[in-house]
C-alpha cells in the first residue's frame, strides 16, 4: 500500500505528464476527485515544490479551458440525441 506522500507524488507526476484533469487522475487511480485535489493542492506543496508548481500550471490551464470542454460535451450530447431520432 502506498503512503499518502507517495500517492500525492504519483498523482502529481501523472497530472503533469499527461496534462490530466483532476477527474482523469481520479479515474485512473480509482480514488475520489476530492482526494486527488487535496493531494495535489495541499500535500504535494510540502512534498515536492517543483512538481507542485508544474501541477498548479496544468490545473490552472484546465480551469481556464473548462467552459470550452463543457460546451463541447453539450454539443456532443445533443448531436447524439439528434442521430437517435
Amino acid at each position: 500500500m502506498n503512503t499518502v506522500k507517495e500517492r500525492a507524488a504519483m498523482l502529481g507526476e501523472y497530472i503533469a505528464e499527461h496534462k490530466a484533469t483532476v477527474r482523469d487522475a481520479a479515474k485512473q487511480f480509482g480514488i475520489s476527485k476530492s482526494t486527488v485535489h487535496k493531494d495535489v493542492t495541499e500535500r504535494l506543496r510540502h512534498i515536492s515544490p517543483g512538481l507542485y508548481k508544474n501541477v498548479r500550471e496544468v490545473l490552472e490551464q484546465n480551469k481556464n479551458e473548462r467552459h470550452i470542454r463543457g460546451g463541447m460535451a453539450t454539443k456532443e450530447k445533443y448531436a447524439l440525441l439528434r442521430h437517435k431520432f
